[in-house]
């Protein structure tokens, strides 16, 4: 199946577009395309007329010209006959938004669907879904678009099972600044599931990190994925719902999936390198390291900062998740004292964590930052910086982006994310190095790294 049409839409047709309901799914998806994005778009409803001065087409018969995707959002026991029209005209693809499928016990219906698509070789996303949210292209999803905060293009293709949590995975990476590829909510994914968009993903080029919100697999399914994934030289991560014996009768009852036995699950994906993340939390950390950083580490972290408590704190979290902290050499040590401003050289702890003390200015922490780089004991640095220690200009991010360019080891930076700090942070974020917003965001981010090497 040729997924172009659905990804990248020159024209648009959307079925279900009411007269009378301004409120309509097909009219919020109808209404934003219009206004906010560079595609020809047209509302599709039985009874014609116009909507806003435009033209209403009875059907996609109708529309002239070539339509490239059709976004169905009309009552489920009229999709197969809007599914039909499409085929019939060759349209590219289609997103069915429209709920009422298996996921509420309407197997037939659903399977009437998804051989009449695989039969015409017809690629369509859902149903009961979002659809696509595509960067600066077409959004699908049928929320105001005052309301959805978007991403900006970047390196992470994500897909999911669930809408929601699309969407709040999308405030998330915002929130980090960390930009998206492609989005997709496949729903009951009763045509194009994972598998094949993992397939799509692993081939753009516009994508470096494979994201994936996963309820469930059919039978066998899962370790066809695992192995496909393994095979990928992008890093994929995985956050998986239905742990539980609660949580896979909910999602049984979201969009009809098998949850399975998530412990062999996990420990397939942990044999094979894939990450799998616990929460969403830990995945929008792991897509932003592994965006950076796609091949893995062993997890022996150098750790510099200006408060002994804050790299205590970094030592016991780093630790916990199964890295490892290994005091620096003597001579490590030394060259690492000799390179130190004379007003912290006598009161610095340099076993590591490397603590420079509050009195620290940018110099050090260059200096502090070149031995590590350099550290056999060490594959990759943890710096905690506290911008309101008094010696740290806002260069400083640039400057140990800098020296870590030459030296090419991971590095991971913790500075508070407020806009006071923006300067120091886009430091090291134009240099593509990542930054958290939390000690833990930054232990993470070493994590997946460690996570992404097969056992």
């Amino acid at each position: 199946m040729n997924f172009t049409p659905l990804f990248k839409p020159k024209t648009i047709a959307v079925a279900g577009v009411s007269l009378s309901n301004e409120r309509h799914p097909a009219n919020v998806i109808y209404n934003k395309i219009h206004l906010r994005y560079p595609v020809k778009v047209y509302p599709v409803n039985p009874k014609g007329g116009t909507f806003k001065g435009d033209r209403v087409y009875r059907s996609m018969d109708e529309i002239p010209g070539p339509i490239d995707l059709a976004v169905i959002a009309v009552r489920a026991d009229h999709v197969p006959e809007i599914l039909a029209q499409c085929i019939r005209r060759n349209t590219g693809g289609a997103v069915i938004v429209s709920g009422g499928f298996a996921e509420i016990g309407r197997a037939d219906l659903q399977e009437q669907i998804t051989v009449m698509a695989r039969e015409a070789d017809f690629p369509f996303i859902g149903p009961n879904c979002l659809g696509i949210y595509a960067p600066g292209r077409f959004d699908t999803f049928f929320l105001p678009g005052e309301r959805l905060v978007r991403p900006t293009p970047g390196p992470v293709g994500f897909v999911s099972q669930s809408g929601g949590v699309l969407v709040d995975q999308m405030v998330k990476f915002t929130e980090q600044g960390l930009g998206l590829s492609l989005a997709v909510s496949i729903g009951n994914k009763a045509l194009i599931r994972e598998i094949d968009l993992l397939r799509h993903l692993a081939s753009d080029s516009e994508t470096r990190v494979i994201a994936f919100y996963v309820e469930g697999f059919g039978r066998n399914e899962g370790r066809a994925f695992v192995e496909l994934a393994a095979g990928i030289p992008k890093p994929v991560v995985i956050l998986k719902a239905g742990k539980t014996t609660e949580g896979g009768r909910a999602v049984s009852s979201h969009t009809a999936s098998l949850a399975g036995d998530y412990r062999v699950f996990s420990d397939v994906l942990a044999q094979h390198g894939i990450v799998e993340a616990r929460s969403e939390f830990e995945l929008t950390c792991f897509c932003e390291s592994l965006s950076h950083y796609p091949r893995g580490i062993d997890g022996n972290v150098g750790i510099i900062t200006v408060s002994g408590g804050h790299g205590a704190l970094a030592s016991d979290i780093c630790a916990g998740l199964g890295l490892r902290v290994p005091r620096l050499s003597e001579e490590a040590q030394r060259e690492l004292r000799a390179g130190l401003s004379d007003n912290i050289r006598a009161i610095a702890s340099l076993g590591n964590p490397v603590d420079l003390t509050g009195s620290a200015v940018d110099e050090d922490f260059v200096a502090a930052f070149s031995v590590l780089s350099q550290a056999r004991e060490v594959d990759s640095v943890l710096l905690l910086l506290l911008p309101y220690s008094p010696g740290i200009s806002s260069d400083l991010g640039a400057r140990l982006s800098y020296v870590h360019q030459q030296a090419g080891k991971p590095l991971v930076a913790y500075v508070p994310h407020v806009e006071k700090y923006r300067i120091l942070i886009e430091g090291f974020e134009l240099n593509n190095v990542p930054v958290a917003s939390s000690i833990d965001g930054a232990a993470f981010m070493m994590e997946a790294m460690r996570r992404c090497r097969p056992c």
